[in-house]
């Protein structure tokens, strides 16, 4: 039925595009089978193709259950005794009943679904080697052109334009502007590999692409010498993100800002502007808190319990020290993991060391506690 071209052909496929011949086998014999069953069969049987690449050949089966000379009508997949017995004398109602046939018009139809069945395994295979490689991006950096923005989600062609990048509406930065067309850099958050819909989702407002964004700038980060500690971030607004040096001779703040600046702004530019607070971490977590308050002044920092503290900062920090609806001390508690109660001096005068655990007055604001990224 098919020549020793038509085998070498798919011999070629698996060689050049990585398809497994026995995968692509199988699928070509579900699917000339299933055209066949809707083109010519119906509901006459079960249809069975067995292909054997070695003997080059292509050979149909159909598949029949014998019912008593007596019924009335045929069901799906039936044939009366008799025409059985036509086919295996010894054919007894119950028996299965298989024969081969040769199918009509094959050569056509043959054709078409082997084209089907090729093209849709080369998808499925390109689709599963890049995931392959995408599997191992998971908290990488990528650059991607958007290729279509709906009312909620963007979607954004990574890699060789493959697979497809999903960023979801939590993903994306309050106030960022995307346009189809435009070019992106985004922060792989998961692999989705499940289905033909396979997808990597990815994020603009994850705190790990300000951290990728300055592996990207900041040399001695890459080099081990400058590791970040933790970050905080309020995607659009602001980012904390507390720095130490693994070389005392380093400078890792210097080395973050870099000359006149130049590192911090390339992210700030990514970022669209967003503001990023370096913060240089420190063992002992009071100092800790008082140098995540920047850029307000703090005076001191007294622990209350476990993983609290009260800051005190002059009058006229206060506002700074809290920050607009609370942002700046809020990022701070997140950045170090602790609860921190915001008073300002005098507020603290009124009150002794024992005092401070009280509930907060009116120009005081008490954080929740938050996670170190």
């Amino acid at each position: 039925m098919v020549n020793k071209e038509f085998f070498a052909a798919l011999a070629d496929l698996e060689r050049e595009k990585g398809i497994s011949e026995e995968s692509f086998i199988e699928a070509l014999g579900g699917a000339l089978a299933a055209a066949y069953k809707k083109q010519f069969i119906g509901d006459s049987g079960n249809v069975e193709v067995r292909i054997n690449p070695e003997k080059a050949t292509i050979r149909f089966f159909l598949s029949r259950t014998v019912v008593d000379n007596d019924t009335e009508e045929l069901g799906d997949g039936e044939i009366y005794l008799d025409d059985a017995r036509d086919i295996k004398k010894s054919a007894k109602v119950g028996d299965v009943i298989t024969d081969e046939f040769v199918p009509k018009d094959f050569s056509r139809i043959a054709a078409q679904t082997a084209k089907q069945v090729v093209l849709q395994k080369i998808h499925e295979t390109e689709r599963d080697n890049t995931l392959s490689e995408f599997s191992d991006k998971e908290g990488e950096l990528m650059s991607g052109l958007i290729r279509k923005v709906d009312m909620r989600n963007v979607y954004i062609e990574l890699g060789k334009g493959q697979i497809e990048g999903l960023m979801l509406p939590q993903d994306q930065t309050p106030g960022e502007k995307y346009y189809t067309g435009d070019r992106i850099k985004v922060y792989v958050k998961r692999v989705k590999s499940g289905g033909r819909n396979a997808q990597v989702l990815v994020s603009r407002s994850a705190p790990g692409l300000v951290k990728r964004l300055f592996e990207e700038e900041v040399p001695e980060i890459k080099q081990g010498l400058v590791v970040i500690k933790s970050i905080s971030r309020e995607p659009g607004h602001r980012t904390k993100m507390a720095i130490a040096s693994a070389d005392p001779r380093v400078d890792a703040v210097g080395a973050c800002v870099g000359n006149k600046g130049a590192r911090v702004n390339a992210v700030v530019a990514e970022l669209g502007g967003e503001k990023i607070d370096i913060i240089p971490w420190s063992e002992n977590p009071l100092e800790f808190i008082a140098k995540a308050l920047s850029p307000a002044t703090v005076i001191s920092v007294t622990q209350l319990s476990e993983k609290a503290a009260v800051a005190v900062v002059p009058d006229e920090k206060l506002s700074l020290a809290i920050g607009r609806d609370g942002q700046n001390a809020r990022l701070a508690a997140r950045l170090t993991g602790w609860k921190i109660d915001v008073k300002s001096e005098s507020a603290a005068e009124k009150l002794n060391l024992g005092d401070y655990g009280a509930p907060a007055e009116t120009e005081t604001q008490e954080t929740e506690e938050g996670q170190g990224e």
